[in-house]
């Protein structure tokens, strides 16, 4: 029996807890799938927890939303009634922990590097910036209040910041003057996984890697997490914003009669001559060296005379930062991100990277980031990794990638009960380029799928779709006007505050729709317990669209794993196909149906899905024996 669960255990939940606990003790990484309801959070940090008892080591849950972070703050608080926890959530600097920031807003939105930069010249305060009086007011007495504070009651990163301004002081400094003394620390995945900022995050805390247990909530992201990490991009667009910054600083020479909007220009002539040569779709892939090699011919230099002048074009940028700083401004160069961008892709080889053109309105260069592994090699440094969700599986999979070596893996099905959630899928549509756009009537079949297995019943529902495209396909063909019901948008690039209002009056209207993206933020993340949701409607697979950045991935995959489609298409896909299918059951009372309009799911494991001929009469069915 463990000690510090707080709850009455439902069945598997002691088996993850000795898991969790033994492995930590043991210093070995762990891989679990862990279904819905087996409470994932509490379960994990209870067995964390009691695996580093009587150490100084300590807890660090990785989250990739801040919703996640307060659910952690409130198991830590369940779990602090029990033992003494002291639980605090960092966050990146920005208006949410600046309330310098959130007052000005030429700063608000700043990137967490430039607002780093412009605050540590602020709490210098001898610079003609001037000082931060948030950071002034940061003493001893301020600290001891806090931590009182974060004993008695456990808070929300939300309410942490809330209590700090009410002090008149800085929540993100004040965080890390509390770090020492915490045993639970919930950070986003950036805090543990990008080296820099890894550093500082363990000095704040006075531990090293050994020390630290890391806990990786919806782990299945974090593979294409760290490969979007690892990449970098030079849009046309930004070289626009470079050659604009150039003109407003008198366009500085770097050597002898080579100024940075020649530089500019340079990098403009590439990308095009790129395009000419080896563009034949959307974004087509090009030799590693290309960049490297153009600019020595073209600059007539040898390599490392262009590493020299990408040096001195990086230091005419941090020139302009640190004006703008003195002027307590954003200290941004497009500049020096330009020398940032070319000094990575000369980098980068072609085992970990493949090396990208794109056209369209904003045509790039990409250095695309195959290889997670090398991003991931914190899991094997510290002194135990637990990477769970309720979508890891294949799990040898997701340890390979992550370069895990013999994990403890299994998998937790979910305590529910199965007769509460039902999976069905038709066979006569799909989701395919060329079947969507044929003249068989495919699309015509789905818009009457849609329309007919909505008006089935009364229930809150979700219809999920396979991309932006096909969903905003079926909002210009009047779909949503068909279905006599109140509908809600998760629409391409929305903001987060916008989306949330969104999914809130949602929750707000039963009976009512909501239309999202299958791996969107509307299928992942979120909880609808109740009668909040209970019908989802999957229109398609959501596989990747294919271009020559897929293309690089599967045969990375294949050449590394052997099984290249399954790792880079077929398993991505179904993962997102059920964490949309368990936004239905949340709780032990929860009820609900999914239907799959797509013949491919037959060839599809993992999603339990029956065939039927008739996915409205099955609708029907099971509401009205619910």
């Amino acid at each position: 029996m463990n000690d510090l669960f707080p709850y009455p255990l439902r069945p598997g939940q002691d088996g993850i807890i000795r898991l969790i606990r033994d492995s930590v003790r043991g210093g070995r990484c762990v891989v679990l799938e862990s279904g819905t309801g087996t409470g994932k959070t509490s379960v994990s940090l209870a067995g964390a927890l009691e695996g580093i008892s009587g150490t100084a080591r300590k807890v660090v849950f990785l989250t990739r939303t801040k919703s996640q972070q307060k659910q952690v703050a409130v198991e830590a608080r369940a779990i602090g009634a029990r033992t003494d926890v002291i639980c605090i959530a960092v966050q990146g600097r920005g208006p949410a922990t600046c309330p310098m920031m959130l007052s000005d807003r030429d700063l608000s939105d700043g990137t967490s590097e430039e607002l780093s930069k412009l605050c540590a010249e602020l709490k210098k305060g001898t610079g003609p910036a001037g000082k931060c009086s948030y950071f002034e007011n940061i003493g001893s007495t301020e600290v001891e209040a806090c931590i009182s504070f974060i004993r008695a009651r456990h808070p929300d990163p939300e309410e942490f910041r809330d209590f700090c301004a009410a002090r008149g002081i800085c929540p993100y400094e004040t965080v890390k003057k509390l770090l020492p003394y915490a045993n639970v620390v919930s950070a986003p995945y950036a805090f543990f996984f990008i080296p820099a900022i890894k550093n500082h995050f363990l000095q704040w805390m006075g531990v090293s890697d050994r020390e630290v247990v890391v806990i990786v909530d919806e782990a299945h992201n974090l593979p294409s997490y760290l490969r979007d990490s690892m990449t970098c991009r030079c849009t046309a667009r930004s070289l626009d914003l470079a050659d604009s910054e150039a003109d407003r600083n008198g366009n500085p020479l770097l050597v002898q009669d080579i100024s940075c909007k020649d530089i500019v220009q340079l990098m403009r002539d590439i990308m095009a001559d790129a395009q000419k040569e080896y563009l034949r779709r959307e974004s087509d892939m090009i030799p590693p060296d290309y960049l490297g090699e153009e600019m020595m011919v073209r600059l007539g230099m040898t390599s490392a005379g262009v590493r020299d002048l990408v040096m001195r074009l990086a230091e005419v940028g941090i020139s302009i930062e640190e004006s703008k700083k003195a002027k307590r401004k954003l200290p941004r160069s497009h500049l020096s991100s330009l020398a940032g961008f070319i000094y990575a892709w000369m980098s980068f080889d072609s085992y970990s990277h493949v090396f990208l053109v794109s056209g369209g309105d904003n045509p790039y260069l990409e250095a695309y980031c195959l290889d997670p592994g090398e991003a991931a090699e914190p899991l094997s440094t510290c002194l135990s990794s637990v990477s769970m969700s309720g979508t890891l599986s294949p799990l040898k999979d997701y340890a390979g990638e992550m370069g895990l070596e013999d994990p403890v893996s299994e998998v937790f099905p979910s305590p529910f009960p199965k007769e509460n959630l039902e999976v069905f899928y038709v066979n006569d549509v799909s989701t395919k380029f060329s079947e969507i756009n044929s003249d068989d009537g495919t699309y015509d079949r789905l818009k009457r799928y849609v329309v007919d297995i909505v008006g089935a019943s009364d229930r809150s529902t979700a219809v999920f779709f396979p991309s932006y495209g096909v969903m905003e396909r079926f909002v210009e063909d009047k779909v949503p006007d068909a279905l006599g019901r109140e509908v809600y948008f998760e629409r391409r690039g929305m903001p987060q505050s916008e989306l949330m209002e969104q999914i809130s009056d949602f929750l707000g209207k039963e009976g009512s729709v909501l239309f999202a993206v299958t791996g969107g933020r509307g299928s992942e993340g979120l909880d609808f317990p109740g009668r909040q949701l209970e019908l989802a409607v999957i229109v398609g697979i959501p596989f990747a669209h294919p271009s020559a950045k897929q293309d690089a991935l599967i045969g990375y995959c294949q050449n590394r794993f052997g099984n290249g489609w399954d790792m880079a298409v077929r398993v991505p896909a179904v993962r997102k196909m059920r964490q949309a299918i368990g936004r239905l059951i949340r709780s032990e009372g929860d009820r609900g149906m999914a239907v799959i309009l797509d013949r491919r799911v037959a060839s599809l494991d993992g999603l339990d899905a029956k065939l039927t001929s008739d996915p409205v009469a099955e609708v029907r069915r099971f509401f009205q024996s619910h």
